[in-house]
């Protein structure tokens, strides 16, 4: 086992790993920019290093200064969380020649899997379904003769994408040419390539993704699936495990196919297999997230385990648990993300101070987060602050436990996007899982908003 992890990330993922960290008898490092000076996750590590100004670009992103405190702190290892570095292939790179164990898959897999159109190719090679559609394609021309023959609707993704970014659906030929623009100006811009190509568009699908987890010795499992459909604009709201659409048969079709994959390719650490499903029970691969998610609580409490512990573990070439490898599910587990967010403004982002909070407990809540009464949040990063996780024997449990917990949850200082999810909770499409990637916004044009 490492003595020393040092961990380059910051808000309730940073705090996540020190915890699992100071549990395995791990001395953490914390690194932060100067708007985290006050963020609980410095507060608590066993050291911090300030690698920067508030701006993502003059810290978090910046691997020299990471590896810089690595070095003077002594750090055996470094755990990316998610975001930022997470799924970067040069950083991976850049660890190992450092002599520093990146807690993660190899460079290579990240590479192979982060680029989307290698990714499909590779699922395609190892007989997992996936949509009509190209390769990178090398302008807008040639993607809209691609687009007439595929036939629309198309989504034009970027090959470097993630988090929503760099993805237009297309409904029209005359609009095509623009949106190609549109998607690969902004992957450009978010990620340095604005290689995109085309996936026939499924309507109406689910969002389902699988946890997987592997290590060197062999030992190769799937962790059940998450159902992550409620999403505005590919921005996850709500996510749970199980999904209410999946059948046994789909379940353990869709399992073995993640499984094989990730046997494939060599898999080693965490990760996330994302498909969409149809109406008629068709999956279809759509990208492998090599790295922890931000929903992996919902697997933890119905799988009865825990993925950060397992992902240091494993890089420090331990077998992965027993109770790991035999895990079996158990109830039902809900997330709702708590945003400093208007949702009745256009989502628009609320940073400022929190003068009172109060965070809701009980049998089958947690609560993940950095922040605290009097802690400021920054305008500088993503807007999430907290996790709330709910657990109960069934999903009519889950769900009355989230009403309960959402109403109990105080606030003060900033808008949040709690009153919202009230509202999705105690929907009819909710209650009854009959919701799709489509619901949000269809309810929001309903609302007026």
């Amino acid at each position: 086992m490492f003595s020393k992890v040092l961990v380059a990330n910051r808000g309730e993922i940073a705090l996540r790993i020190i915890r699992a960290c100071r549990e395995l008898g791990v001395t953490s490092v914390a690194v932060y920019s100067e708007a985290d000076v006050d963020s609980m996750h410095v507060q608590l590590a066993d050291e911090a290093v300030c690698i920067g100004g508030a701006a993502s670009r003059d810290s978090y992103l910046k691997p020299d200064r990471i590896l810089a405190a690595a070095e003077i702190t002594e750090a055996e290892a470094i755990h990316p969380g998610y975001g930022f570095l997470s799924e970067n292939a040069r950083f991976a790179e850049i660890c190992e020649s450092c002599n520093v164990k990146f807690i993660g898959p190899s460079a290579e897999v990240i590479r192979k899997m982060g680029d989307k159109d290698t990714a499909r190719r590779t699922a395609t090679e190892n007989k997992v379904p996936v949509t009509p559609g190209t390769g990178i394609l090398k302008d807008a021309q040639e993607g809209l003769a691609a687009a007439k023959k595929i036939g629309l609707p198309v989504m034009i993704k970027a090959t470097a994408g993630g988090g929503g970014r760099g993805m237009r659906p297309v409904f029209e030929e005359a609009e095509f040419v623009k949106m190609f623009q549109a998607a690969s100006a902004e992957a450009s811009a978010a990620f340095g390539n604005g290689d995109c190509y085309l996936e026939k568009l499924v309507l109406n699908p689910h969002h389902v993704e699988f946890q997987i987890i592997a290590d060197s010795h062999g030992n190769y499992v799937h962790l059940g699936e998450r159902d992550c459909s409620m999403q505005r604009r590919n921005q996850k709201i709500i996510e749970e495990c199980p999904s209410p659409l999946l059948s046994p048969e789909l379940r353990q079709r869709m399992g073995e196919a993640s499984v094989n994959l990730i046997k494939a390719i060599g898999y080693e650490n965490a990760g996330t297999i994302e498909y969409l499903v149809d109406e008629s029970e068709n999956f279809y691969f759509m990208e492998m997230n090599t790295r922890i998610q931000v929903e992996h609580p919902v697997t933890e409490e119905v799988m009865g385990c825990e993925l950060i512990k397992e992902q240091i573990r494993i890089a420090a070439g331990e077998e992965l648990s027993e109770h790991v490898r035999d895990a079996q599910p158990r109830g039902h587990s809900i997330e709702c993300r708590i945003n400093a967010e208007d949702p009745y403004q256009g989502f628009r982002p609320s940073p400022g101070t929190i003068d009172l909070w109060y965070a809701p407990g009980g049998k089958g809540v947690r609560v993940d987060t950095h922040v605290y009464s009097g802690y400021t949040v920054p305008p500088h990063y993503d807007s999430m602050i907290a996790k709330l996780i709910v657990t109960g024997t069934s999903r009519e449990v889950a769900i009355a436990r989230m009403k309960r917990a959402l109403g109990e949850f105080m606030i003060r200082g900033i808008k949040t996007t709690i009153p919202f999810q009230q509202e999705i909770i105690e929907h009819p499409d909710f209650i009854n899982g009959t919701y799709d990637i489509g619901w949000v916004g269809r309810f929001l044009e309903e609302k007026g908003l």
